[in-house]
C-alpha cells in the first residue's frame, strides 16, 4: 500500500438513491364537484339540525299573541310571549289526576280554548279551583266567602244578576277564570268555568316587544293575605 493510496471506501452505487428522501406524492386537488358536495351536505346537515331544536322547543313552548284589552293594565295588546304547554300536563289513574309539575294554580296567567266555539285561544287568570265557590259583591270577588285580594287590577269587578256563572261552585276538572281588565273581558262570567283539557298552557315570557320583555306576571295570594294580615291591628 503506498502512502497515498485511497483509504476511502467504495462508494455504494445505491447510497445516494438512499440519501435523497423520497418526496411525498401530491394529493389532487378536489375537484369542484366535491366541494359543492361537502357544501351540499353541510346545508342539509343544519337544516336537519335546526328542525330537530324546532320541533323539541315546540313540544315544551308555544308563542302567543295578546289580542285585545281584557288583560290590561298587566299584559297589552299586540304583546308577544311563550307559553308552556307542559306546566299542566297530568296522568289520570283510577280516576284521580296527578301532576309531575304544579297543577293549576290561583293567580296563573293561562291561554286556553274557550268554551265558545272560538278558533282563537284566551288568555285569562285563575280565580276559581276546583270545588271551590266563587261570588262576587260590591265590585269584589269572593272565594268561599272570603274576600280575594286583587291589588293588581285597576277596576271593579262585577258580574250580572241574570248572569248563571256569577255565583257557582267550580266543577272538578275546571277552573274559573276572569280577565284582569274586568270591564272589558269576555271570561268566566259570560261562558263558565273552563275545562282543564282545554288549557294550552301557562304563559310563561314575554319576548316582544322588547321594551316588555321579561316574564309573565302572575300573582301569589298567599303573599297578598299575609300581607294584609300583618297590616291589619291587632284586636
Amino acid at each position: 500500500m503506498t502512502a497515498d493510496g485511497n483509504l476511502t471506501p467504495a462508494l455504494n452505487p445505491d447510497a445516494t438513491a438512499d440519501a435523497v428522501l423520497a418526496e411525498p406524492e401530491a394529493k389532487p386537488a378536489p375537484s369542484a364537484r366535491n366541494q359543492a358536495g361537502r357544501a351540499v351536505r353541510e346545508v342539509v346537515e343544519t337544516l336537519l339540525l335546526a328542525a330537530l331544536i324546532f320541533f323539541l322547543v315546540r313540544l315544551v313552548v308555544l308563542n302567543f299573541r295578546v289580542d285585545g284589552e281584557s288583560m290590561l293594565p298587566n299584559l297589552d295588546d299586540g304583546e308577544m310571549l311563550l307559553v308552556n304547554r307542559n306546566a299542566y300536563q297530568y296522568y289520570d289513574v283510577g280516576g284521580n289526576r296527578y301532576y309531575p309539575f304544579d297543577p293549576p294554580e290561583r293567580g296563573d296567567v293561562i291561554v286556553f280554548d274557550p268554551p265558545t266555539g272560538s278558533d282563537k285561544p284566551y288568555i285569562k287568570r285563575i280565580i276559581g279551583l276546583p270545588g271551590e265557590e266563587v261570588t262576587f259583591d260590591d265590585g269584589n270577588v269572593f272565594i268561599d266567602g272570603e274576600l280575594l285580594p286583587e291589588d293588581y287590577i285597576q277596576d271593579r269587578t262585577r258580574c250580572g244578576a241574570r248572569s248563571e256563572n256569577c255565583d257557582v261552585v267550580v266543577p272538578e276538572g275546571y277552573v274559573y277564570v276572569l280577565g284582569d281588565h274586568r270591564s272589558n273581558s269576555s271570561d268566566s262570567r259570560v261562558f263558565g268555568p273552563v275545562p282543564v283539557e282545554n288549557v294550552v298552557g301557562k304563559a310563561w315570557f314575554l319576548y316582544w316587544p322588547v321594551s316588555d320583555v321579561g316574564f309573565v306576571p302572575h300573582e301569589s295570594y298567599t303573599d297578598a293575605e299575609q300581607a294584609a294580615a300583618s297590616a291589619s291591628p291587632s284586636p
